[in-house]
C-alpha cells in the first residue's frame, strides 16, 4: 500500500509542472499583488500621472522589439483616448476606465510567446453581433496597424 501510495506522489510530483500556472503566470501574479499594493498605498493621492510614469518604466524594462511596440500603442492609446488611465495591470501596460482596464498591451516575451498581444477586458464597448475579437496578435506594428487600433481604442470607450 506505501508502495501505491509513494508512486502516486512521484507521479503528480512530475505531472506538477505541466499543471497549475506557469512560471510566467505566477510572476504576472505576483505583479498584479505588488501594483495592488502599490495603488493601496498611493490611495486617494494617486494620479494619472503616476500611473504614466509606472507604465512608462515598465516599458523602458521591456526587449527592444516589445519596448517599440510598447512605445507606440501607448502613444496610440493615450492619443485616441486621453480620458483612459495608464496603470500597470499583471506586470502589463493598460489602460482603464473609472479603474477598469479597458485594453492592454502583453510583450512577447512575458509568456514567451511568438507574438505580442493588443487586447480588451470585457468593459470594452466593442460588441458586433453575436461574435467579435477582443485580442490580437502583433508581430510588427505598421501604420495601418496603428490606426486600427486607434479606431479600435476609440470605439472601446465609445
Amino acid at each position: 500500500m506505501k508502495n501505491a501510495q509513494k508512486s502516486a506522489d512521484e507521479t503528480i510530483a512530475k505531472n506538477k509542472s505541466s499543471v497549475g500556472f506557469t512560471d510566467e503566470e505566477r510572476a504576472a501574479m505576483k505583479e498584479h499583488a505588488q501594483e495592488l499594493k502599490t495603488a493601496a498605498r498611493r490611495g486617494s493621492r494617486a494620479s494619472k500621472a503616476d500611473g504614466e510614469k509606472d507604465v512608462l518604466a515598465k516599458i523602458a524594462e521591456m526587449p527592444e522589439s516589445d519596448r517599440a511596440m510598447a512605445e507606440r500603442i501607448h502613444a496610440v492609446v493615450t492619443a485616441s483616448a486621453p480620458d483612459l488611465t495608464p496603470k500597470l495591470w499583471y506586470g502589463m501596460p493598460a489602460y482603464a476606465k473609472d479603474g477598469k482596464v479597458v485594453c492592454f498591451f502583453q510583450t512577447a516575451a512575458k509568456f514567451k510567446s511568438r507574438y505580442a498581444t493588443f487586447g480588451f477586458n470585457d468593459i470594452a464597448n466593442l460588441d458586433e453581433g453575436t461574435m467579435w475579437p477582443t485580442a490580437f496578435a502583433l508581430t510588427k506594428l505598421t501604420a495601418a496597424e496603428e490606426a486600427r487600433i486607434g479606431e479600435l481604442v476609440k470605439k472601446a470607450v465609445s
